[in-house]
C-alpha cells in the first residue's frame, strides 16, 4: 500500500481528537449539571439553577452559535433573583464560551452525528421535556441566535407559556430551510412573545414580528448599539442594564 494512502486511511479512522470531553470552568456552587439522552443517542449536558421551590417558574435557556451553556453563567444566577428557576442548555451546534465547553456538541462529534442548527432541534425538544420533570409552574424557553429562532419555530410545538428570542433571524437557507422558515412558522404560536436584538439587527427580525400574533409580542429595539444574543445581559455589555429592565418587565408578567 502506498503510503500516502496509508496515512490517509488511518485518518479517516482514527478517532476525531476533537471530541474528548470539553475543558470546562468549575461548576458554581448550588448548581447541578444533569444529563440526558436524545434519541439518536447524542448526550446532552444542562445545567440546572434552582434554588427557589418546584413550585417556581423555569426557563430554559439555550445558547447561540459556537458558544455552550456558559453564556448563562451570569444571567441565571440573576433570573434566580427575579423568581425563576433556570436551566441552561448545551445544544449540539455550538463551542465553548467563558471557559465552559459544549459537552453536547462533544457527544456528537464522537458518535459521528450532524451538528448543523438544525440537527440541535432535537436537543432542544429533549430539554423542554426533561426541563417539565423539574418543575410544577410555569416553563419559558429562551433562545440565542439561531436558538432563538428555533425556540420560535418549536413555539406552539413546545407547549412553553412564553418564549424570549434574543437576536432571532432566517438562519437556515443553506440548511434545506426556506427562505422564510421561522416567519412562516410563528402565526401558532399563542402565548407571550419577547424579541430584542442590537438595534442594526431589528430589521433583521422585523418580518419575524410582524407574523405575531400582536397581543402576544412584546419587542425591544436599544436606543444604543446593543449586542448579539442573550450575551448583551452580561455585565461586561455597556447597555445591558437598559436591555435586562426590558426583560424584567416581561418577566414580571409570567411570575
Amino acid at each position: 500500500m502506498k503510503p500516502l494512502l496509508l496515512v490517509f486511511l488511518l485518518a479517516c479512522h482514527a478517532p476525531h481528537a476533537s471530541c474528548g470531553a470539553p475543558t470546562t470552568a468549575a461548576t458554581p456552587v448550588g448548581v447541578r449539571t444533569v444529563q440526558f439522552s436524545v434519541g439518536d443517542g447524542v448526550t446532552v449536558t444542562a445545567d440546572v439553577y434552582a434554588p427557589l421551590p418546584p413550585t417556581a417558574p423555569l426557563i430554559v435557556l439555550f445558547h447561540q452559535a459556537g458558544y455552550s451553556r456558559g453564556e448563562y453563567r451570569t444571567i441565571a444566577p440573576r433570573l434566580n433573583q427575579l423568581g425563576f428557576n433556570a436551566m441552561a442548555v448545551d445544544a449540539r451546534s455550538g463551542e465553548a464560551v467563558g471557559g465552559v465547553g459544549n459537552a453536547t456538541a462533544a457527544s456528537a462529534c464522537r458518535l459521528g452525528k450532524p451538528t448543523s442548527y438544525v440537527d440541535a432541534i432535537a436537543d432542544l425538544k429533549a430539554a423542554v421535556a426533561r426541563a417539565r420533570t423539574l418543575t410544577t409552574g410555569k416553563l419559558i424557553v429562551w433562545g440565542s441566535s439561531y436558538s432563538s429562532s428555533l425556540v420560535l419555530v418549536l413555539g406552539a410545538e413546545l407547549h412553553a407559556d412564553a418564549i424570549l428570542a434574543f437576536s432571532p433571524g432566517e438562519y437556515f437557507d443553506d440548511q434545506g430551510k426556506p427562505a422564510t422558515w421561522v416567519a412562516d412558522s410563528v402565526g401558532a404560536i399563542a402565548v407571550p412573545v419577547f424579541i430584542t436584538s442590537a438595534k442594526s439587527e431589528a430589521q433583521v427580525w422585523a418580518p419575524i414580528a410582524a407574523a405575531i400574533d400582536p397581543a402576544q409580542l412584546t419587542t425591544f429595539v436599544p436606543a444604543t448599539a446593543g449586542h448579539h444574543g442573550s450575551s448583551t445581559l452580561w455585565p461586561t455589555q455597556p447597555d445591558h442594564a437598559a436591555y435586562w429592565t426590558a426583560v424584567t418587565a416581561f418577566l414580571e408578567r409570567l411570575r
